[in-house]
């Protein structure tokens, strides 16, 4: 039996997932979350093999959240769930310490396959993410200003360029005003940027914002 804590801030995707997963007499979903708040009170309640973990949750980002629960559970395996794409996020969390990364447009039998992979002790990744991951490791000079980003600073970074305010981005990621301008003046420092709007053009050229895949997503959608 591999035991399972479902992290996800979204109740009905929970539910669906759970659903999936219940059809897999070898899977066992023993706990949840929706937050990084119940994912340390919870952390050490049960045992898992398994945490599927989703990249956006209120609070602590993916990669930071990702940090704690291998501090403290060194030896489980977890595997990523995002709706973000593999170029956006998954290096950075298998650098991180993730066992495995799947998108969550992808066919439930590639999540199946994931979590009894990692359960394992072995990692699961894409061919495409494979060679991304090669490419990271084998060359020491950044491809792009923005992968000299920290994991917070890329998420700050996708907010701003989002359009979002200090005050909205504040709150979000419960931190203060100060600090998310703190954050804003590195991002464009290494970036080479001058404002905000160069900040969303940049973003929007190199594909970073989660609303461009929901719109290509759309599209292609109408074109089938």
């Amino acid at each position: 039996m591999i035991r399972i804590f479902l992290i996800d801030d979204h109740i009905i995707f929970r539910e669906g997932l759970k659903q999936i997963l219940a059809k897999h007499s070898d899977l066992r979903v023993v706990a949840e979350a929706g937050n990084s708040k119940e994912v340390m009170e919870k952390i050490q309640k049960d045992k898992y093999d398994v945490i599927v973990l989703d990249i956006s949750l209120p609070g602590r980002n993916g990669p930071e959240l990702l940090q704690d629960i291998k501090k403290i559970l060194p030896q489980v395996a977890v595997l990523v769930l995002s709706m973000y794409p593999e170029d956006q996020y998954a290096v950075r969390m298998i650098k991180a310490g993730a066992s495995g990364y799947v998108t969550k447009e992808s066919a439930p039998e590639e999540l199946i396959n994931a979590i009894r992979k990692v359960a394992q002790g072995r990692r699961y990744i894409s061919s495409k993410l494979a060679e991304e991951m090669a490419v990271a490791i084998g060359d020491n000079a950044p491809e792009f200003p923005h992968q000299l980003l920290s994991n917070r600073e890329y998420q700050v970074m996708r907010m701003l360029a989002s359009g979002k305010t200090l005050k909205d981005i504040a709150e979000e990621l419960m931190i203060s005003e100060k600090t998310v301008t703190t954050y804003r003046a590195r991002i464009l420092e290494k970036m080479h940027l001058k404002n905000n709007v160069e900040l969303t053009i940049y973003a929007i050229t190199h594909r970073l914002l989660p609303w461009y895949y929901s719109v290509r997503n759309q599209n292609q959608s109408h074109q089938e």
